[in-house]
């Protein structure tokens, strides 16, 4: 059954608060949820409402990036109520034209409530916690607003220190792991691109047990389209992508070639198996088990991986922003020291890239390739 009813009612704009007349368009089919647009003749925002279903799940996404932007933007397109937490002109793009999101598994946009304040958002079922690891300890000073004593927030951010510095403003009870598995990135402000990798989410308590909480937002990513796993060891999957992530960022950035030249020379691809083992010898010094085929598992990963690829890490070099090195290969350095187990590989990619994470942090710009 289909069912549109147009109307003509008094609202504000949602950028400059002025009142204005706007057509506003309600419609229903089938089990979707009923939506309703208003747009501002100033600056031509758009609002949408969604009317409460039997399954949704009112989300808050802090970060409306590249792995932000494309899970939260599924999860709107099926109707969740998710509330975006952004700033700068990615966030005024998103208020004026929607989240526009370029994918290999499809185009898609939505139109969403997109915020810079917590406050604007109020509390939520679920907060997924999506910034860059430099900015956790001052966002999760923030949560509060976003906070019930039933919220859970999921970080799905690069690293694996992000929930203990998000439960210690929150609480353990309030915080389960996360890990999203994707090559995504903002293209433009209001554009998110998504260039590969499996799209997946994995989750979970961090004492391994099922959970009312983390099933219902398993089925929320369901419901989207999205794969996701609700796993009973995330410790075990955040230590795993840690493994791979330092030696693929590590490569591409100290190299500034893609993953295909990488891996075509072997003297580079060695460097890259080591960078993975050093990672699993400090995750077994941390207690955590990856198994005897990890090393493997993630080389072969990365044999598969389309060749022109590359990482956030070199993304943000070049690009003179500031760059995740210490939440990545200074962690590594760091808990090495504490157990005094040797990481040569990890060392070395840690100094190179230094220099351009402080050039970076001063915020000089790019670097001339002239």
């Amino acid at each position: 059954m289909l069912l549109s009813l147009v109307s003509r009612e008094l609202w504000p704009c949602p950028t400059y608060g002025r009142w204005f007349v706007g057509w506003n368009m309600w419609h229903a089919c089938g089990d979707y949820s009923v939506e309703k647009f208003i747009a501002c003749p100033w600056c031509a925002a758009r609002q949408r409402w969604v009317e409460p279903r039997v399954h949704e799940v009112r989300i808050a996404v802090l970060g409306a990036g590249g792995v932000g932007g494309y899970f939260g933007g599924r999860l709107a397109q099926s109707g969740e109520d998710v509330q975006f937490i952004a700033r700068g002109e990615h966030l005024r793009a998103i208020r004026r034209h929607g989240l526009h999101v370029r994918s290999v598994r499809g185009d898609f946009e939505v139109s969403a409530f997109a915020t810079d304040d917590p406050k604007e958002v109020g509390p939520c079922e679920f907060v997924l916690f999506c910034l860059k690891s430099f900015d956790t300890r001052e966002a999760a000073a923030a949560l509060d607003p976003l906070v019930a004593p039933n919220t859970a927030v999921v970080s799905l951010q690069n690293g694996v220190d992000n929930g203990e510095a998000i439960a210690t403003q929150i609480g353990w009870d309030r915080v389960l792991g996360g890990v999203a598995f994707i090559f995504s990135s903002v293209l433009q402000p209001g554009v998110v691109e998504d260039t590969g990798g499996p799209a997946r989410v994995v989750f979970g308590e961090w004492d391994g047990q099922p959970s009312e909480r983390g099933t219902r937002l398993l089925e929320a990513f369901h419901r989207a389209g999205v794969d996701a796993e609700l796993s009973s060891n995330i410790r075990s999957v955040l230590w795993n992508k840690f493994a791979f992530i330092c030696a693929q960022a590590g490569m591409t950035a100290a190299t500034q070639l893609p993953i295909g030249e990488i891996r075509s020379v072997p003297e580079a691809g060695e460097m890259f198996r080591q960078l993975v083992e050093e990672v699993c010898a400090v995750a077994a010094a941390e207690g955590v088990d990856l198994g005897p085929d990890a090393v493997d598992h993630h080389v072969r990963f990365a044999e598969g991986l389309e060749p022109d690829g590359r990482s956030s890490l070199y993304n943000d070099m070049v690009q003179g922003k500031r760059m995740e090195l210490e939440a990545l290969h200074g962690t590594v350095v760091r808990l090495a020291e504490r157990h005094q187990v040797p990481v040569p590989a990890s060392r070395a990619i840690y100094r190179l890239l230094k220099a351009w994470a402080v050039r970076n942090e001063r915020g000089e710009g790019p670097a001339s390739r002239g």
